[in-house]
C-alpha cells in the first residue's frame, strides 16, 4: 500500500519540488503556474463577477489560464468559471476585458519584476 507521503511519480510524471502544476480552466492542459494567469471573484458584485489577479494575492479561490484569447474564449464558451468558483458568477466582465495582464514577468510569489 502507498503512502501520501511516498515521493514516488504518479503515472510516469516526474517530481520537482519547485514545480507548482495548475490545471488551465480553458483548453483544461497542465502547466507550471508561472505560464498561467490567476483570475478571482470580485465578490462586492452580485452575482460576484470574475476579474484578473495578476499579483496572485486576491483571497479565495482562484482558477488558471493561459494568458491568450483562446483559453480565455473557450472557458468563457463552456461556462468554465461556474463550475470553477463552485457558484454562480460574472464572467462577462472578464471576456470584455481580454486582455489579460499577465504579460508581465512575476516572480515566484507573483509580484512584478
Amino acid at each position: 500500500m502507498r503512502s501520501f507521503l511516498d515521493p514516488t511519480p504518479v503515472r510516469g510524471e516526474r517530481m520537482t519540488s519547485r514545480t507548482v502544476v495548475r490545471t488551465c480552466i480553458g483548453c483544461r492542459s497542465r502547466a507550471d503556474r508561472q505560464e498561467l494567469v490567476r483570475v478571482a471573484l470580485d465578490s462586492s458584485t452580485e452575482p460576484p463577477s470574475v476579474v484578473w489577479d495578476p499579483e496572485r494575492r486576491r483571497p479565495g479561490r482562484g482558477a488558471w489560464l493561459h494568458p491568450g484569447e483562446d483559453c480565455l474564449h473557450l472557458a468563457l464558451r463552456r461556462r468554465a468559471f461556474g463550475r470553477a468558483f463552485r457558484s454562480a458568477v460574472d464572467a462577462d466582465a472578464l471576456g470584455r476585458t481580454a486582455e489579460a495582464p499577465a504579460d508581465r514577468p512575476t516572480d515566484e510569489g507573483g509580484s512584478e519584476i
